[in-house]
C-alpha cells in the first residue's frame, strides 16, 4: 500500500478544520440574530426611560410560555400565529405595568427614581417567574416544531425534516427560522424607528424630554410605547426560540444577563451596538465553545467567552463599541 503524502494528510485536515469553524461562525450567527433582537429592547427602554429593565428576561420567558401552550393546546395552529400572539401578550403586559409602576417615577411622584426602577423591576421579575412556576411547574417544556424543510437534495444543499446541510454542515432549522423571523422583527423595529413619526418621536424623547414636550410630543406615553416594545422584542426572542431550547420559569435570568452584556460591549442606548453586540456575542460564544479543548466542559464555560470579550472592550473602549463620550 502506497503511503499518503503529508500534504495530502495537512489539506485534509484544515479542509475538515476551516469546515467546522465556518459552521461554529454560522451557529453563532444565527443565536446571535436573536440576541440581537432582545438587547434591542432593552437598549429601547434605557434609551427613553432611561433605566435598565431587571425583569427584561422574564418577558422572553413569557413570550416562549405562550408559543409553547398554544401550539400544544391547538393542534395544528401555525407557529407564527402563536408568535403573534406572544408579542401581543407581552407588549400589554409591558404597557400595563409601565401605566402602574414606572408613570408615578416619570410625573416626578417617586423621590429616589433610580433605586426606584431597580427595585420594582425586580419585583417584577420574580413575580413573574414564581407566577410561572405556579402555572407550568419547574420541569423543562419544549414547543414541537414550527415547521419542516421539504425535501430537497441538491448535492450541496440537502434537508431532512429538521435539518439543513450545506455540504457537510447542519444547521437546526428550528434556528434558521429563529433568525429569520428576527431579522423581520429588527428590520419592521428599525423601519418604525427612522421611518415614522412615532419612531422620531421616540428618539425625540430619548435625545431631549423637554424640548420633545415643546413641540407637542408627550414623553409619558413615548414611556409607555417603548417600555412595551422592548417587552415585546424579548417576549419574541423566547417566542422563536421555545422550539430550540428547554424552557423553565428561570430560563430568562441567563438572556436577561446576555441583554446586559451586549448593550454595554455596543454602548448603552445605541442601536447599531446592540445589533452587532449581539452578533459579536453570538459567534464568540460559539466559537469558543466548539474550539475549546476539553468538550465535557465547554458547555460549562460557554458564558464565560462572551464576559471575555466583554471585559477586553470596557479596558479598550468603557464606551463600548458604539458608545459616545459623556
Amino acid at each position: 500500500m502506497w503511503p499518503i503524502p503529508d500534504i495530502l494528510l495537512d489539506i485534509n485536515f484544515f479542509q475538515i478544520t476551516s469546515s467546522y469553524i465556518f459552521r461554529l461562525i454560522l451557529e453563532g450567527l444565527l443565536i446571535g440574530i436573536i440576541y440581537s433582537l432582545m438587547a434591542l429592547g432593552l437598549t429601547l427602554i434605557f434609551s427613553v426611560l432611561n433605566i435598565v429593565s431587571f425583569a427584561h428576561g422574564e418577558f422572553y420567558m413569557i413570550g416562549g410560555y405562550v408559543v409553547y401552550v398554544l401550539l400544544t393546546r391547538f393542534k395544528g395552529m401555525p407557529g407564527l400565529v402563536g408568535i403573534v400572539v406572544a408579542a401581543l401578550v407581552t407588549f400589554l403586559i409591558g404597557a400595563v405595568f409601565e401605566r402602574l409602576f414606572l408613570q408615578p417615577m416619570a410625573k416626578g411622584k417617586v423621590d429616589r427614581p433610580s433605586e426606584y426602577a431597580i427595585l420594582v423591576t425586580f419585583g417584577l421579575s420574580f413575580f413573574l417567574q414564581f407566577v410561572l412556576l405556579g402555572i407550568m411547574g419547574p420541569f423543562p417544556k419544549k414547543a414541537p416544531r414550527f415547521w419542516s424543510f421539504p425535501p430537497i437534495d441538491l448535492g450541496v444543499i440537502r434537508t431532512t425534516k429538521a435539518t439543513l446541510f450545506l455540504g457537510n454542515i447542519p444547521l437546526s432549522g428550528g434556528r434558521i427560522f429563529a433568525a429569520i423571523i428576527a431579522l423581520l422583527a429588527l428590520g419592521a423595529m428599525l423601519w418604525f424607528m427612522f421611518r415614522t413619526w412615532t419612531g422620531w418621536a421616540l428618539q425625540a424623547v430619548s435625545q431631549d424630554r423637554n424640548a420633545a414636550a415643546v413641540v407637542g410630543i408627550n414623553p409619558l406615553t413615548m414611556n409607555t410605547l417603548a417600555f412595551a416594545l422592548g417587552a415585546m422584542l424579548a417576549g419574541l426572542a423566547g417566542a422563536v426560540l421555545v422550539t430550540v431550547f428547554s424552557w423553565v420559569p428561570w430560563v430568562g435570568v441567563p438572556a436577561s444577563a446576555k441583554s446586559f452584556v451586549i448593550i454595554v460591549l455596543g454602548g448603552m442606548g445605541s442601536i447599531p451596538g446592540s445589533l452587532v453586540g449581539g452578533l459579536i456575542l453570538g459567534v464568540v460564544e460559539s466559537l469558543g465553545t466548539g474550539l475549546f479543548p476539553d468538550p465535557a466542559r465547554a458547555q460549562a464555560y460557554r458564558d464565560v467567552f462572551g464576559l471575555i470579550i466583554f471585559a477586553l472592550v470596557l479596558w479598550l473602549k468603557p464606551t463600548g463599541l458604539f458608545g459616545r463620550e459623556l
